[in-house]
């Protein structure tokens, strides 16, 4: 039987190990089959070399699976960099958009990511990036509309025949 060949290797190698790295329960089983190689034979040496790691990095892994068994290989909760508005604060600015932001003394009348930034940075003295007050938007389930232009030239007894039925 001839010997199977992957169509681009090296690029499908890198690929498929990125792939492993970013699914949770993919890293585990990674980790895993590391231990596997060492606990059948392998050297650190020869396991990094055929998973695409460090010495180092094998030896972390046989060390925890040592330590805390199958637990020890499992990726720990990562809590993120803590948010620097509070729950209160994010209630208050839950209420504060359902506001046209011109009963707010703004001049614009949609809310946008750096309308946002500017209110809170005036309201609570929190710096928070336009991108970051757009996330948050998202996430408080409000989705950006852009204002249609108008044109000051425009005239609208023509635009009316011009629409369809």
């Amino acid at each position: 039987m001839r010997r199977l060949k992957v169509i681009n290797a090296e690029t499908m190698a890198t690929t498929i190990q990125s792939e492993i790295m970013t699914n949770d329960e993919s890293r585990y089983n990674h980790r895993l089959h590391g231990v596997l190689l060492v606990s059948k034979g392998y050297s650190c040496l020869e396991t990094a070399k055929i998973l695409g790691h460090t010495v180092k990095t094998i030896e972390n892994w046989v060390n925890q699976f040592n330590e805390g068994s199958f637990q020890g290989l499992r990726d720990e909760q990562r809590t993120g960099r803590p948010s620097s508005l509070s729950d209160q604060q994010l209630e208050e600015i839950k209420q504060i958009l359902r506001k046209d932001p011109i009963l707010l003394d703004y001049e614009q009348n949609l809310w946008d990511g750096k309308l946002l930034s500017y209110h809170i940075e005036k309201t609570y003295g929190i710096m928070i990036s336009v991108r970051q007050c757009q996330r948050l938007l998202h996430k408080l389930e409000y989705r950006q509309v852009k204002p249609r232009p108008i044109s000051s030239k425009s005239d609208p007894k023509k635009q009316e025949s011009f629409k369809k039925n």
